[in-house]
């Protein structure tokens, strides 16, 4: 007997599930820390907060849920959204199953540029640390696009200049804290490095929502030429699509959307690599379903690292992309031994 194909989920019974997932998800993460919050007590900070009601709450408590929890699981569920999105939109572009937003440099120059800022004091102080991080992150972006167009274009040349921008944006960090910052600057370096939720307040997620509904309007404007990518650059063009054209605008909104969360949480890796596989393969491969469907796996997934991150080690807080990576990895020599078995 042949075995059952697999049925996959469409975008609306796939949204109801991923949405119940980020609720509870969510709700982990304004409950679990130090100061365990109950459920009802959420609920009577967010009756006051949004819909003006005057329950009684202590308000150090309020003032945890609510400016603290609150807003982390929101940055977190933007990050992994547009991470996500990133990935989907590179691994179309790219033919690449390996391919996520750090493949372009970018998370590399977004380093250097907060390395510069907090180390060097580059700005004189009206550059903050996600400003130079962001510059860092668009200077990458320019360098790799100039590079691959100057060798003669192409995905394997997009990829090559990547590797290289990476290299080299690495090299100029670590060349900065080694000769330049002090142990207390490199710790903080280090942390910011591996990614970190700590320091997210609303005012960080005012700035990344806008940029990831923006991000995702263009993906999903360009969902049929994504599709048709996913045959080759011939196959795009032979339906009508400008691939220069389009190849560049895409480009630069994953550019955008990686340099604006890399500057708010630092460099979190593998978000990219692992949920646009895993929501491929429960959605299917056309991109209308594929992007959102994306963004919210990829929001469910940072949270639930989130969690994760603050009750792994007892009493200490570690880095979410050290989380991300112990779940990306594992993840990534799969994808990479099934492409190996698949060539």
């Amino acid at each position: 007997m042949r075995p059952r194909s697999f049925r996959r989920l469409g975008l609306p019974a796939f949204g109801l599930i991923a949405l119940a997932a980020l609720f509870l998800a969510a709700a982990g993460a304004i409950s679990i820390g130090e100061v365990a919050i109950p459920p009802a007590e959420i609920l009577k900070v967010l009756g006051n907060r949004l819909f003006g009601m005057d329950l009684a709450v202590d308000p150090i408590r309020e003032g945890i849920v609510w400016h603290y929890r609150l807003s982390r699981a929101a940055m977190a569920a933007s990050a992994g959204a547009a991470l996500a999105i990133c990935g989907t939109v590179l691994q179309a572009l790219l033919r690449n199953p390996l391919a996520e937003p750090y493949l372009l440099g970018i998370s590399a120059g977004a380093s250097t540029g907060a390395v510069l800022v907090m180390v060097l004091g580059i700005g004189a102080g009206t550059v903050t640390l996600p400003g130079g991080a962001f510059l860092g992150a668009g200077l990458a972006f320019a360098f790799v696009a100039f590079l691959a167009h100057g060798s003669g274009g192409g995905t394997e040349r997009v990829i090559l200049a990547g590797i290289a921008g990476s290299q080299l944006f690495n090299a100029a960090t670590s060349f900065i804290v080694t000769t330049s910052a002090n142990a207390e600057q490199t710790r903080g370096i280090m942390f910011w490095l591996l990614g970190s939720l700590g320091g997210a307040r609303w005012a960080d997620t005012a700035l990344a929502l806008p940029v990831l509904a923006v991000g995702l309007a263009v993906c999903l404007f360009r969902a049929r030429a994504l599709d048709a990518f996913a045959f080759g650059e011939d196959a795009a063009a032979s339906i009508g699509i400008d691939v220069s054209r389009v190849r560049t605008e895409l480009f630069a909104v994953t550019a955008l959307l990686t340099a604006a969360i890399i500057s708010l949480v630092g460099a979190v890796g593998f978000v990219g690599l692992v949920v646009p596989h895993a929501t491929r393969f429960l959605v299917g491969p056309a991109h209308g379903r594929l992007l959102p469907a994306s963004a919210l796996a990829g929001g469910v997934f940072m949270v639930a690292a989130d969690v994760l991150s603050r009750i792994v080690v007892p009493g200490q807080v570690l880095p979410i992309g050290v989380v991300t990576a112990l779940f990306g990895a594992p993840a990534f020599a799969f994808i990479l031994w099934r492409s190996r078995r698949g060539a």
